[in-house]
């Protein structure tokens, strides 16, 4: 499982013209699935994105979590984070889940989030063709690999 995570003030999804999710400051969460992944590894990912402090304190430190600023999500599925590039021109996706596998992790991973952030959450749509607009704040943006 792998996620890059981006500390936003602001962001949307967009599907065929009409906003199907959108959030103020939280954090977008691009993700993608190998067949190997399990609920440990979903539930550890919720844990730490959740958990993670990167937002700022009256300091100016990044000591803060999404719950400590009540921060959203937006959460977009993202099988290219398995693009192999290191041989050729062209991506290579075979170590990416394949919908029947990264459907069911994706829609237990949303359920995770939103069973601790309750009514924080939002999505785009698994398989569709989606334009992701956001506001990088700091600009911060992380690799989280399980």
């Amino acid at each position: 499982m792998r996620v890059v995570l981006q500390r936003v003030s602001e962001a949307s999804v967009t599907i065929e013209a009409s906003v199907v999710g959108e959030i103020g400051a939280g954090h977008v969460i691009l993700v993608g699935f190998t067949p190997g992944d399990s609920e440990e590894h979903l539930t550890w990912m919720a844990e730490k994105i959740i958990g993670l402090r990167v937002f700022s304190d009256e300091d100016g430190k990044m000591n803060l979590s999404l719950d400590d600023v009540d921060g959203s999500l937006l959460v977009v599925s993202q099988f290219t984070l398995y693009g192999d590039t290191r041989k050729g021109r062209r991506p290579s996706f075979v170590h990416a889940a394949p919908p029947e596998i990264a459907v069911p992790l994706y829609e237990r991973f949303v359920a995770l989030l939103e069973t601790r952030l309750p009514g924080r959450v939002a999505t785009g749509r698994f398989g569709a063709m989606m334009d992701v607009a956001l506001v990088n704040d700091g600009p911060v943006t992380l690799v989280l690999e399980r």
